[in-house]
């Protein structure tokens, strides 16, 4: 289930809540019961190096989208 991130517009306090996707949009009262709270855009850290990337696609097409795959005419 995915986790959503809160900020308590009264005591400033930010919190997590999981719920379905269903209800991403669905008001949330703080822990402390306040009701004025905005959900906050949650970023997404994804790891590695630029070695562990996939390859660079050769030149040449051959493979891969529509004009890649030669169905442009």
């Amino acid at each position: 289930m995915p986790r959503y991130e809160f900020r308590c517009r009264t005591c400033g306090d930010t919190f997590e809540l999981s719920r379905p996707m269903a209800e991403s949009s669905a008001p949330a009262a703080c822990p402390a019961g306040h009701d004025d709270t905005v959900k906050l855009l949650s970023t997404v850290a994804v790891g590695g190096t630029a070695s562990a990337a996939a390859p660079a696609p050769r030149a040449g097409g051959g493979g891969g989208g529509c004009c890649g795959g030669g169905c442009c005419g």
